[in-house]
């Protein structure tokens, strides 16, 4: 296996910069691994392909605004993405440009408001950066934008605020949004609990490591960053409670996948917290999840090898070139796959 053998050509055209009017009205490609058939739908259509005593699990994490821009040493601009919380104010980060970074550098954010210290360098080049000022999390909140995918290559716009968040968000905690949650609405949501789904919330802070490239010609040599989940006790045990019932575990997006099968790998039904780096490429052997709800993936990357996995590398491949036959909207705020 090669990383050179989950590539594809995507027209650029292609990639949505934007989303869709409206969430549920995104298109959606279904896959049936039994018979590798394909249906054309629209995602407000997932309800059909729901049967009760199902249970749909969501990554109830939310999004902060992780992206601050300020001014380094010298006056010169300066940008800073927050990742995660060390202790206190201390954070792991990304910064740029490194040389107005070092060391000892003094970042200011906003004038009386929040300033920043690099505490060190890190081998990999990310930043330790203490942030300094009354009411950090507040104004984090307030300057802060919305930290979009670079292939985007875009500043935020009012919509994103909102449309780059689900509407079951709750814990703050990503640099990325669970982007197959993007297409749900309330009133779906509630139609699919109306079929006798038990719609369950997990945890998986995404990390800036989602975006991250394979560089290396081999996949099983990749190291994907660790990344904090949950599964309480109660979501473990009705999760099961659907699998020993005979309903399906129908993971809502590649990250609730992946602490899906982190948490059952240590033992199934029971809570489980802590931090991944599951790598799930072909071949795997999954063993919650039945069905899974994801959108289109990069080109080369962790994402397409798991749903490889998940539904067959030649049967994916074949449904990317019949998505871009067909002008399917990819990535981030692109339309959508269920495989059954």
């Amino acid at each position: 296996m090669k990383v050179s053998d989950f590539d594809y050509d995507l027209p650029e055209a292609l990639i949505a910069p934007h989303p869709a009017p409206v969430r549920d009205g995104a298109r959606l490609m279904v896959l049936h691994r039994s018979g590798e058939t394909m249906e054309h739908r629209t995602f407000r259509d997932v309800v059909e392909y729901v049967r009760p005593g199902d249970a749909m699990v969501v990554n109830e994490t939310r999004v902060f605004p992780a992206r601050l821009l300020g001014r380094g040493p010298g006056g010169g601009k300066v940008e800073v993405l927050l990742l995660r919380r060390e202790e206190g104010e201390v954070w792991e980060a990304l910064g740029r440009p490194g040389r107005r970074l070092r060391h000892g550098a003094r970042i200011l954010f906003e004038p009386g408001g929040l300033e920043g210290e690099v505490m060190g360098v890190l081998p990999d080049g990310r930043r330790r950066i203490r942030l300094l000022g009354a009411g950090t999390e507040e104004t984090i909140a307030r300057i802060g934008r919305v930290p979009l995918p670079p292939y985007l290559r875009r500043e935020e716009t009012p919509e994103d605020r909102e449309r780059y968040q689900t509407v079951y968000a709750r814990t703050p905690g990503a640099v990325a949004a669970p982007t197959a949650g993007l297409h749900f609405t309330t009133d779906l949501i509630e139609r699919i609990r109306g079929r006798g789904v038990d719609l369950v919330p997990i945890l998986l802070h995404v990390g800036a490591g989602t975006f991250r490239p394979v560089t290396v010609e081999d996949p099983t040599q990749h190291r994907m960053e660790a990344e904090y989940y949950e599964m309480g006790a109660d979501a473990a045990a009705r999760i099961a409670r659907a699998k020993q019932r005979g309903g399906r575990v129908i993971a809502v997006g590649t990250t609730s996948t992946r602490a899906l099968e982190t948490a059952w790998a240590e033992g199934a039904g029971c809570g489980r917290s802590g931090w991944t780096e599951i790598f799930i490429h072909p071949p795997y052997a999954f063993r919650a999840v039945d069905a899974l709800i994801t959108n289109f993936h990069l080109p080369r990357s962790t994402l397409l090898m798991l749903v490889s996995a998940f539904a067959g590398r030649e049967f994916i491949l074949r449904a990317y070139r019949e998505a871009v036959d067909r002008g399917y909207r990819f990535y981030s705020y692109g339309d959508a796959m269920l495989i059954l």
